[in-house]
């Protein structure tokens, strides 16, 4: 864990909020002057506590209309494979997030597609055919009530 002070706490709330802004502007909201704002920020990017800078884009806006939790339990065999389970789902664009899951399922998957109709095709062209899975259930969110990507620094 890196160890952060007031400042760069206050960096990584203005970055999260957005992360268009400028040096300048982001130190005049934390209170630092543009260089060791900038210092900082160069720092918390070489040590890898940012990421990368996106753009975050409205799905529904570019036709991404269908939003689907997918559960996945493999069998004994897949198991066995699941490194290979997860580099092939890593592939699939229509995945924004998987992960390993402790209890009566493997993988928990969020999956975004045009609509109901293009996530059946994934499910039965892509998901359903990767090696080892013996199970896929798939709940279909009706609206979003919360979503966001600002940790609470």
């Amino acid at each position: 864990m890196t160890e952060l002070d007031a400042y760069e706490r206050k960096i990584l709330r203005e970055l999260q909020r957005d992360a268009s802004q400028t040096t300048a502007q982001i130190a005049e909201k934390v209170g630092l002057s543009a260089s060791p704002c900038w210092r900082r920020i160069d720092r918390l990017e070489r040590e890898g506590v940012i990421v990368r800078r996106v753009a975050i884009i409205d799905r529904e806006k570019v036709g991404l209309n269908a939003h689907v939790f997918v559960q996945v339990k493999l069998n004994a065999h897949g198991r066995a494979n699941l490194d290979e389970f997860a580099a092939q789902i890593r592939d699939f664009p229509e995945v924004l997030d998987c992960y390993v899951m402790m209890g009566s399922i493997d993988f928990m998957i969020r999956v975004v597609a045009e609509d109901i109709k293009a996530y059946e095709r994934f499910f039965f062209g892509k998901l359903s055919q990767l090696p080892g899975v013996q199970e896929v259930n798939s709940i279909v969110a009706l609206s979003q009530i919360k979503s966001t990507t600002e940790l609470p620094i």
